[in-house]
Formats: structure tokens, sequence, C-alpha cells
């Protein structure tokens, strides 16, 4: 199981997850993303990020609410395809 990052962090990306991330497995790229993406393959399951986050948008894979769903197929998708992934967000919630 991973965490996964879910729409609250859409625009705002504050980072506080990625300091409290003993692995640094929190990563986006800088004038690309509009939100932040947890790597499957690197996460501890720690929980260290969780709390971190200022506007609760990080969750336990298997307890991302319903509405947030599509966050987790986005999440991985990202370090498979990362341009199709920023398209994902852009449906999930469109630009303002």
């Amino acid at each position: 199981m991973t965490y996964i990052i879910t729409e609250p962090c859409v625009d705002v990306r504050d980072q506080a997850c990625v300091d409290a991330c003993p692995v640094d497995c929190i990563h986006y790229e800088d004038g690309k993303d509009r939100t932040l993406y947890i790597n499957p393959e690197e996460c501890i399951d720690c929980s260290a990020c969780q709390p971190a986050c200022p506007v609760e948008a990080i969750f336990p894979e298997d307890e991302v609410p319903d509405e947030w769903q599509g966050y987790i197929a986005v999440n991985y998708q990202w370090f498979e395809d990362k341009d199709a992934a920023r398209a994902k967000i852009n449906e999930l919630k469109p630009p303002a």
C-alpha cells in the first residue's frame, strides 16, 4: 500500500509533506505539476506525510474518499507517463 495525494493539494503544493517524508518519495516538477505525487515504489508507509499536510489531502490508498478515487490511478500514472497524469488532473479538477 502507498499513500495518495488527493484533490485538496491541487494548486496548493504546500510541500510540508516533502519535508516530513524520511525517504524523499514525494515528487513533482516545478512549473509543470499542479499537485504532488507519492512514488508507490519508494513509499515505506510510515504515514509521516499525512499529519504534515495542511490541507488534509493525503490518505492511505485504501482510505481515499469516494469522491477522490480518481487520484489513485493518477498517482500511479505520473510515474509512468507524466503528461497523461497532468491531463487527467486537469479533467478531475479543471484549472481556474
